[in-house]
């Protein structure tokens, strides 16, 4: 099974979608709800910004000793992060259990426990590279228009080709296509 997640911060949720090994659509498995927020929409640019990263990633580290119980790590900051960033952009950026966070995504106890097992035999299927996508919202046309004047439509106006991609194949587009932020 090949997995990617997918996070919605305005929706409060995290969605876990699964796929035979490199072969056909991606099917919905999994929906988590956030189970604390911190931050506003936008991107995260500096670290104690208490920001959730917007963007494309992946799953970088297993932490089965979390001080929430169990975590997975994002490679936040990336290349596309770095370009924009202060020049302390923060770091360790997980996927985690609890019900708190300063900039992460807690998924409760009981959802990380069964998340964590996913990607586990994910990656002992084979799969090198769990994508996590997290978008500050639906990408649609009418849900960008409503914040065209965001001191980040331009930043979001480029995360848009691979929400749509998705939305129209349920597959996914390589990163460094997507997206030249």
């Amino acid at each position: 099974m090949e997995l990617f997640v997918r996070a919605f911060k305005l929706g409060r949720r995290v969605e876990v979608w699964g796929r035979e090994q490199e072969t056909g659509q991606f099917v919905l498995l999994r929906t988590y709800r956030l189970a604390g927020t911190s931050g506003t929409l936008g991107p995260k640019r500096r670290s104690g910004d208490g920001q959730v990263p917007e963007g494309f990633y992946s799953i970088n580290r297993f932490n089965p000793d979390s001080e929430y119980h169990l975590s997975l790590g994002l490679d936040y900051p990336n290349a596309a992060d770095l370009q924009h960033a202060t020049p302390n952009p923060g770091g360790d950026i997980f996927i985690h259990g609890s019900n708190v966070t300063i900039g992460c995504l807690p998924i409760t106890d009981a959802c990380i426990r069964e998340l964590y097992v996913l990607a586990v035999e994910a990656r002992a299927a084979g799969q090198a590279s769990i994508p996590v996508h997290i978008f500050p919202f639906e990408m649609t046309a009418e849900n960008l228009a409503r914040r065209v004047g965001s001191p980040h439509a331009a930043f979001w106006q480029g995360l848009t080709a691979g929400y749509q991609y998705f939305e129209d194949n349920h597959q996914l587009l390589v990163t460094g296509e997507v997206v030249k932020l």
